[in-house]
């Protein structure tokens, strides 16, 4: 059989979970993940984990945030004024709101607090800064 390796075309069952057994995404009853190797179309440590598995084959691996969704940086949360927020948005802690950057951008950002005057957001991915463990099932190589 093919072993995995840069610019394959793989798929590959999967199930990410936390340190503390907290399931954050699977593939689980859903279609492979599908995806070219090194392309960088997934976090780094999951790439470099299926690279060299065979099909078929299955393995469990520890995912640290600098091969993941990097360190949670605080210089990516940010508190604003309540009122800044457009009036037909009903504030909610876990929102997902998207935050307009000068030249134009969108930014994905979440609330993560919120009292009456302060509302307080956070662009950081919501998996930055933690520990992944990722069960692989490498299904095919293309």
């Amino acid at each position: 059989m093919a072993k995995a390796t840069t610019g394959n075309k793989v798929s590959v069952h999967y199930t990410g979970h936390l340190k503390d057994g907290y399931i954050f995404d699977s593939s689980e009853g859903r279609e492979p993940l599908t995806f070219t190797l090194g392309e960088n179309s997934v976090i780094s440590g999951f790439e470099e984990a299926v690279i060299g598995m065979e099909p078929g084959e299955k393995k469990t691996v520890t995912i640290t945030p600098d091969k993941g969704y990097g360190e949670k940086r605080d210089d990516l949360v940010a508190e604003m004024n309540r009122d800044q927020i457009p009036e037909h948005i009903e504030p909610k802690e876990g929102m997902q709101l998207g935050l307009k950057t000068k030249d134009g951008r969108e930014i994905p950002v979440r609330i993560t607090e919120l009292d009456e005057q302060k509302v307080t957001l956070d662009a950081n991915h919501e998996l930055a800064g933690q520990t992944l463990i990722f069960d692989l099932e490498l299904v095919e190589v293309q």
